[in-house]
């Protein structure tokens, strides 16, 4: 399976992002070390792939590298925070219904790891990180701002209602999965495809982490 990526380099990270499968990006200190650590992930992305439908076996992939933007400070601190030329490619009602159903299933993924997580996680070499309650309050609110950037207005809610959660993120999806001529959405700074990235990234990284660290330190 060939897989198409993007990468974005600042002075001290780099991100390797697979153009076709929002969240699945990882970050290395050199493009080496980015295409590495996104292939390291493979594996844990495929069962993403699988809820949403699609075809995936991680063990047979060619990575091809179609484009190289120069990342900020936003990229050293953590996030893939371009938007490339990959992401804004026209996207065809097929294709954003598959986008839509991909980050889907990245949020329910969230979801689900946290819900069977431990309240308190193993600490970082020096004490530090969240504990699982405060990854969840993080992102559910990362979420209300991803909202307004897409367009939608909604007066902030607490990260603990529900209802109101799935309701934003049901707007989100519905968004995302119309087709777009590529353009940014309602006149701000994402495209279709990067919001799609965004948005399944972030949900994607925080579970992920939130596995790592329910896991005894060797």
């Amino acid at each position: 399976m060939k897989v198409r990526v993007a990468i974005e380099q600042a002075q001290k990270k780099a991100f390797a992002t697979a153009v076709d499968w929002p969240g699945w990006s990882r970050s290395g200190k050199t493009e080496e070390l980015a295409i590495d650590a996104l292939m390291a992930y493979a594996e844990r992305y495929a069962p993403i792939a699988k809820a949403a439908g699609e075809s995936f076996d991680p063990d047979k992939i060619d990575v091809d590298v179609v484009e190289h933007v120069s990342g900020g400070g936003g990229t050293d601190f953590g996030v893939p925070e371009q938007v490339t030329n990959q992401d804004r490619r026209p996207v065809t009602p097929a294709e954003a219904t598959r986008l839509a159903k991909l980050v889907g299933a990245a949020l329910s993924a969230f979801d689900e790891i946290a819900a069977k997580a431990p309240e308190e996680l193993r600490k970082g070499p020096r004490g530090g990180g969240r504990d699982t309650s405060k990854i969840v309050d993080h992102v559910r609110g990362a979420e209300q701002g991803y909202a307004r950037v897409i367009g939608i207005k909604r007066k902030e809610f607490p990260t603990s209602d529900d209802d109101q959660v799935n309701d934003l993120r049901a707007e989100m999806l519905a968004i995302i999965g119309a087709a777009s001529d590529g353009d940014v959405i309602a006149g701000k700074r994402w495209t279709t495809r990067y919001a799609a990235h965004r948005i399944a990234w972030h949900a994607l990284d925080h579970a992920w982490e939130i596995q790592d660290r329910s896991e005894p330190s060797d």
